[in-house]
């Protein structure tokens, strides 16, 4: 069977940052429920239509390997409605022993009880959103929740047995300093999770920050300069190697095993299958998008083909492209034989300058069959990667 990894959706917020660029909102609970049926229709209407839109044969061809509930902020939804969802996503597809089921979650929107439906409908990854562990910063950010929150939310999860556990932390906050982003990554690794993702923030034009920042708003704090920023990129690494973390991807850190297979996933083009409301896919060299309108995904959800826009078949040449700086994300780096064997061509044979010109620039290596970022290559990856463009 094919591996497949699916992506579900939740568009519903209880606030949205002043930073986020996500395609989500706050609704009240009539819509939310109209949202969860909806979502179920459409993923019942998978085993009408197969994936994308071949027959019930072709549906019947694929394993889930992993599931990621993403938003938004997942954790608002009620416990029957989580349970409701993963009965109809069970009963739709083949979800293996074993797999990766992670839901997002925000501090201050968690109980006990929704902890144990979680348990209950299979989900053993959780993903806290806590940017910062200062109140002050979390203010900044338009967050919901102050550190005391998070902690009475860490507790929680780990009170109820959750063992596989991602935490996200953001830098570069207006406002932050130095000294304080250490503080919120040692106090963050003290408290062991078990994988850490860590992002510089960027002000993403048509949100909150972006018109403050545009509008040279006086009450807005200086970003932390070039310089700062720099020094918090390069002692982000080195602080949490103190605290036994692996850097396994640009952005992402994880105690050994807790890699996150469904990101993992994507950086190597594993074929995935967005549910919900925006939702992005990849299904074999086509990449397709679900339409943004919510009111258009509530009434016209259970046809699978009717939701979907922005269909693109990708060229071999593109593809190509996507193997080089999807794969050059992770530290592991990208493998000559697996380029071969997918494209029926040499790496070297199509990409032999940019290659020799990024070794002897000092900003990628190769060991044997490995082509991966140096340390300085990660540090302007971006432009590494833009050098895998093919014209």
């Amino acid at each position: 069977m094919k591996e497949l990894e699916l992506y579900i959706h939740i568009p519903f917020c209880v606030r949205k940052c002043a930073y986020c660029d996500f395609l989500s909102a706050s609704a009240d609970a009539d819509t939310v429920q109209k949202y969860v049926e909806a979502l179920i229709r459409e993923i019942q209407g998978y085993t009408q239509y197969g994936i994308p839109f071949g027959d019930k044969k072709m549906y019947q061809d694929y394993r889930v390997s992993t599931v990621f509930v993403g938003g938004g902020t997942p954790s608002l939804l009620f416990p029957d409605q989580i349970k409701a969802v993963f009965s109809a996503l069970r009963k739709s597809f083949s979800v293996e022993e074993g797999a990766e089921i992670t839901l997002e979650l925000n501090p201050g929107t968690v109980t006990k009880e929704k902890l144990l439906a979680w348990r209950e409908a299979g989900i053993n990854r959780l993903s806290i959103g806590l940017q910062s562990t200062k109140d002050a910063e979390l203010k900044m950010l338009g967050r919901i929740h102050d550190y005391r929150h998070f902690l009475h939310t860490w507790k929680l999860v780990r009170n109820a047995g959750i063992e596989n556990v991602n935490v996200d932390l953001i830098s570069a906050i207006p406002g932050q300093t130095l000294e304080s982003w250490r503080e919120t990554l040692r106090k963050t690794a003290e408290l062991e999770p078990e994988h850490l993702s860590v992002y510089s923030l960027i002000i993403e034009e048509g949100t909150p920050f972006y018109e403050r920042y545009r509008a040279a708003d006086a009450a807005f704090p200086p970003l932390p300069d070039e310089e700062t920023e720099r020094q918090m990129y390069e002692e982000t690494e080195k602080i949490l190697q103190e605290y036994g973390y692996t850097r396994y991807e640009i952005s992402n850190y994880a105690k050994c095993g807790y890699e996150c297979r469904h990101n993992t996933g994507y950086w190597q083009r594993t074929q995935y299958l967005g549910l919900g409301l925006g939702a992005s896919s990849l299904i074999g060299n086509t990449r397709f998008r679900h339409i943004s309108a919510l009111r258009a995904y509530l009434s016209q959800s259970g046809d699978v083909r009717g939701i979907c826009e922005e269909e693109e078949v990708l060229s071999q040449k593109e593809e190509m492209e996507e193997f080089m700086f999807l794969g050059l994300r992770m530290m592991r780096g990208v493998r000559k034989s697996e380029f071969g064997r997918l494209f029926g061509i040499g790496m070297g044979a199509v990409y032999a300058e940019p290659l020799k010109r990024m070794k002897e620039n000092g900003l990628l290596e190769t060991e044997g069959d490995i082509v991966r970022l140096t340390k300085r290559g990660i540090d302007i990856s971006n432009y590494v990667f833009e050098q895998f463009l093919l014209d």
